[in-house]
């Protein structure tokens, strides 16, 4: 029986190249509108793990996002891309801010820490950004291990539970290594063994 993941679609038009991506994969992938189902809804799903998808507003404006991360933090693994990222932050008390400059359809370099997600990904690597939000106020609870090389946080790993948020977008063919990271994501959960 395949693993179960729930897309939390945050009204974003890359949500279906996100997809397309994880139907490389033995997945029962079930995709719902932010808006459209209750944080309860989700725990009916039973989902094996969660991907909360971009989209063009913030987290206040992200349906149920925010507090699904919140409510079953260490449950499943979540992956969290760009606006999904901020909703992971903001999740543990972090704030969302205006990026020192807006990054729609660029590329930048990337360093990480080569743990979780970034196992076995080259240092630095490319990456594409379409933001012109990124997060501040980090709680502790949540550590950045990537970086763009003018310092503005890649991505954050939660210190105990697999929650796993990036702010680029790893289903562009600007980014390099997006399979990787996908996979590094599911060895998270339940399809470990078969990706080893």
């Amino acid at each position: 029986m395949p693993a179960k993941l729930l897309v939390i679609d945050n009204y974003d038009s890359f949500t279906f190249n996100l997809v397309q991506m994880f139907r490389n994969y033995d997945l029962d992938i079930s995709v719902f509108r932010a808006d459209a189902l209750s944080v309860e809804d989700v725990a009916r799903q039973r989902p094996d793990y969660v991907l909360v998808s971009p989209g063009p507003k913030s987290p206040s404006a992200a349906g149920i996002s925010t507090e699904l991360i919140r409510r079953y933090q260490g449950e499943f693994p979540i992956l969290g891309v760009c606006l999904g990222m901020q909703c992971m932050n903001e999740a543990f008390g972090g704030s969302t801010v205006h990026a020192p400059v807006p990054m729609h359809g660029k590329t930048s370099a990337v360093v990480h820490d080569g743990a979780g997600l970034f196992e076995g990904v080259p240092q630095p690597f490319t990456v594409a950004r379409y933001h012109s939000l990124a997060i501040s106020d980090i709680s502790e609870s949540l550590r950045v291990n990537a970086r763009s090389t003018d310092g503005v946080p890649m991505a954050i790993q939660h210190v105990r539970h697999p929650l796993f948020g990036v702010q680029f977008h790893p289903e562009s063919f600007l980014t390099q290594h997006g399979f990787t990271l996908v996979e590094n994501f599911l060895r998270s959960g339940p399809l470990k063994g078969a990706l080893s």
